[in-house]
């Protein structure tokens, strides 16, 4: 259920861990009108392409005879966390110039858990409506209608 109300100028973020997209309504609440005012991107290869040692051993005990083999870093999920908080500092620049006074944030679960321990309270103050959607992969008109519908 999404039925967000998306006021004229307001900002709506469609993020998730690689892409983000940042809207501007030109129309209004009940016609929105999305244009794209910046993208974001982050390049973030899969966790083998970006580790190269093999995970480590540690010792289970005095003796040397029982080693235990150290979790892999899971990269990629790191880099998803990082981008989001390049994401909420964007937000918060635009915030402090005053570009935008109403902000609604589309993003997956993760990445709106993220967002939400980014975000600077100038921007919290802002946030009109949040949707723990995946939508980075739709045009504009897909969104506006999906976030507009209420289920």
């Amino acid at each position: 259920m999404s039925g967000v109300r998306i006021d004229h100028d307001a900002w709506v973020l469609v993020g998730d861990g690689e892409k983000a997209l940042v809207f501007r309504n030109e129309g209004d609440a009940d016609y929105p009108n999305l244009q794209v005012v910046q993208i974001l991107e982050h390049e973030n290869p899969a966790t083998r392409e970006q580790g190269t040692d093999a995970p480590g051993r540690l010792s289970d005990g005095p003796t040397s005879q029982h080693k235990s083999a150290v979790e892999v870093t899971d990269w990629h999920k790191l880099e998803k966390h990082r981008f989001a908080k390049e994401i909420a500092d964007a937000l918060y620049k635009a915030a402090h110039k005053g570009r935008y006074s109403k902000l609604v944030v589309a993003a997956p679960p993760m990445t709106l858990g993220d967002l939400r321990k980014s975000f600077h309270k100038e921007v919290l103050s802002r946030i009109v409506a949040e949707v723990d959607k995946t939508l980075t992969g739709h045009p504009p008109s897909k969104i506006e209608q999906i976030l507009s519908t209420k289920d």
